[in-house]
């Protein structure tokens, strides 16, 4: 997909706005939850017709930044939907067979394409924009994962936004723990490792954003002794 630099128009992501400021939570834990047995009584068609309006958007006719927004709330509005259609869950891993989940299962049409959550996040947007701060948008429905804003993206809230989430995921024993010499971190930065370039790489974008306790844990810091992710539904 290509984007129109020259282009100023935005995309109205309002809808999907009010539903996760509806139904998303911010937990005393610092993770945010989702209602999603309320959410699928109450709003699961106000969903469908966000996501059928998002399907309708000629792509191309944005600019770099809203296209960027565009995809991360399609993604996430999507594993939403995902998961209200599969209810009762403990884990998104338990849709699919033997723990594969729905990444691969062809979820939206855009521009005639067919696309899994996975083109979205593998073959769009880490690909297109090389940020590293895409992990900590997109949102897997896991309570190992960052965590789903509380609001839409949008093009002029997208670099602060992104600069909040890797603050707070950075920050969280979820993101970085363990005692110092001992440092554990999300799988998420060994799963994609490559996207940093290397562990210290890893660990020179960790400080950037480490406060408090975490900087204190990664202040000369030059290795992570393991990794781990929480699978289970971020639901409230």
């Amino acid at each position: 997909f290509t984007a129109d630099s020259a282009s100023d128009a935005v995309i109205d992501h309002s809808a999907w706005n009010r539903l996760l400021g509806e139904y998303v939570s911010e937990g005393a834990d610092g993770v945010n939850r989702v209602a999603y047995t309320r959410m699928k009584a109450e709003a699961q068609d106000a969903l469908a017709a966000y996501l059928t309006a998002m399907q309708a958007v000629a792509i191309e006719q944005f600019g770099a930044e809203e296209q960027f927004a565009f995809w991360v709330n399609l993604y996430n509005a999507a594993t939403v939907s995902v998961i209200l259609a599969n209810l009762p869950l403990k884990s998104i891993r338990d849709i699919g067979l033997l723990g594969a989940g729905p990444w691969g299962d062809k979820a939206v049409t855009v521009a005639g394409r067919a696309l899994s959550l996975d083109n979205i996040e593998h073959d769009i947007l880490r690909p297109t924009y090389k940020d590293v701060r895409i992990h900590y948008a997109v949102n897997c429905a896991s309570f190992g994962c960052p965590n789903l804003a509380r609001a839409a993206y949008t093009g002029a809230t997208l670099e602060t936004m992104l600069e909040d989430a890797a603050r707070a995921y950075i920050n969280h024993p979820r993101g970085f723990g363990g005692a110092p010499g001992r440092v554990t971190a999300s799988s998420i930065y060994d799963w994609y490792r490559d996207d940093w370039g290397s562990v210290a790489a890893v660990l020179d974008h960790a400080r950037k954003y480490a406060a408090g306790p975490t900087a204190q844990l990664l202040e000369g810091a030059s290795a992570i002794a393991a990794y781990d992710y929480d699978w289970s539904l971020n639901a409230v």
